[in-house]
């Protein structure tokens, strides 16, 4: 699919999504409103994956490109930075170990989930 076409549809979502920020009575990012409606429509087969794949892997392998403003921003708030970066610094250790700990007893959770499937298919099919 021609990758302007691909393009168009994630801006359209963007644009929905920030249209639903505007008139929701509560503050909410756009950006999480687009996620989940994408998600929504990929879901229900509305939107195919194969309609976004070419745009999508683009935007995914230049990731690292799209954060640099907002890590060349962080230099406008340095004072503002240096005055609590000890409780910044533990923030982001403690955030990345609860990561790190529910995403493995998840992915445990998950296995054995699978693992209790296969083995129920397997006694039905006996």
């Amino acid at each position: 699919m021609n990758i302007l076409k691909q393009c168009f549809y994630l801006l359209l979502i963007c644009f929905i999504g920030e249209a639903f920020a505007l008139v929701l009575p509560i503050r909410f990012p756009a950006s999480i409103i687009s996620m989940v409606l994408l998600f929504i429509l990929l879901l229900f087969g509305w939107c195919k994956e194969k309609q976004i794949r070419e745009v999508s892997d683009f935007l995914l392998a230049n990731m690292a490109v799209l954060f640099i403003p907002a890590g060349v921003s962080i230099i406008n708030y340095f004072d503002d930075i240096r005055n609590v970066w000890p409780a910044l610094l533990a923030i982001i250790i403690i955030s990345t170990i609860v990561t790190f700990l529910v995403t493995a007893f998840t992915t445990q959770l998950m296995i054995r989930l699978m693992a209790r499937r296969t083995a129920d298919t397997k006694r039905e099919g006996e």
